[in-house]
């Protein structure tokens, strides 16, 4: 028998929110010990709700990672994305609500004002590291403790680990199960298929930064599995011709590049050789298609 089989262990879900690009994925990624949840300096870049196992030796705590709640666009896929934001919130056991060191503003408040009643908050006070001023972090803390009766209030780096220990440990104390969710070895309930088109979207948003508008995003068209070798086809799908171009880049060489990066990403967490094929489609108005946006996924 394994310590997270014998007596003593606690297990639950628990929701990390917060306005976008405060660092949710990384934070996620960090608990876990793997790249589960797809990150880049821009913001929108989770769109779907993604759950990261953690089992430890007294404790399973099962992530839930949301897209930033969005409050300046309402098209059919930012109201997708907020729906699944609600959706976690209204089944959970604990919330980290995450902000950045120094900066909490009207769209944070936003996402405040969702917390449920009788759901443990836990202020998650993430990047610690940047802060120029260190004398600043303590009255920003209090200032933003004021804003809602939080279970606990942990400053800490998801890029370092700092603290995160600490983070653990209060959470710890609100998981209401007994024994695990999930068997101990199992990371992530999303599929290799899901975590392909993640990991291809992720090349996108990090080699291309601002040239690429949000309307961007990947289609699975086909996935095999044949022993320890993945065959995996997939559609970058796009708003308008001149995306198009961009994504292709000059002698296709971006589209090479983004293969190239996310195959490697795939053969380390499939522990497979991956064979990847990418082509480019142009679907426009695809972001506001409700339909469409069910059939790529979106909830």
């Amino acid at each position: 028998m394994t310590q997270a089989q014998a007596g003593g262990v606690r297990s639950g879900y628990v929701a990390i929110v917060g306005r976008p690009n405060v660092g949710k994925s990384t934070l996620l990624n960090r608990l876990v010990g793997e790249k589960i949840s797809i990150v880049s300096r821009k913001a929108q870049t989770t769109r779907h709700r993604v759950m990261g196992i953690l089992t430890a030796a007294d404790a399973q705590y099962v992530f839930v990672d949301t897209p930033g709640f969005q409050t300046r666009y309402s098209n059919a896929l930012n109201r997708a994305m907020n729906r699944g934001v609600t959706q976690t919130l209204a089944d959970v056991d604990v919330v980290f609500f995450v902000i950045e060191a120094g900066r909490f503003g009207t769209n944070d408040r936003a996402v405040l004002r969702l917390m449920p009643e009788g759901v443990p908050v836990i202020l998650v006070v993430n990047k610690t590291d940047r802060l120029s001023n260190k004398a600043a972090l303590l009255p920003f803390l209090a200032e933003v403790s004021a804003e809602h009766d939080f279970a606990a209030v942990v400053p800490i780096s998801a890029a370092s680990g700092k603290q995160t220990d600490e983070l653990l440990r209060e959470a710890r104390k609100y998981l209401p199960n007994e024994g695990l969710l999930y068997p101990e070895d199992e990371l992530t309930d999303k599929s290799e298929r899901f975590l392909a088109s993640e990991y291809i979207r992720e090349k996108l948003f990090r080699l291309l930064g601002d040239e690429l508008p949000y309307a961007a995003t990947v289609d699975i068209e086909k996935f095999e599995q044949e022993g320890k070798l993945r065959r995996v086809f997939a559609a970058i799908v796009v708003d308008r011709d001149s995306h198009k171009a961009i994504v292709i880049g000059k002698g296709g060489e971006t589209l090479k590049r983004i293969a190239s990066e996310a195959r490697q990403d795939m053969e380390r967490l499939f522990d497979a050789k991956v064979y990847l094929e990418i082509w480019v489609k142009v679907k426009s108005g695809w972001a506001d298609d409700e339909r469409l946006l069910k059939s790529l996924g979106y909830e």
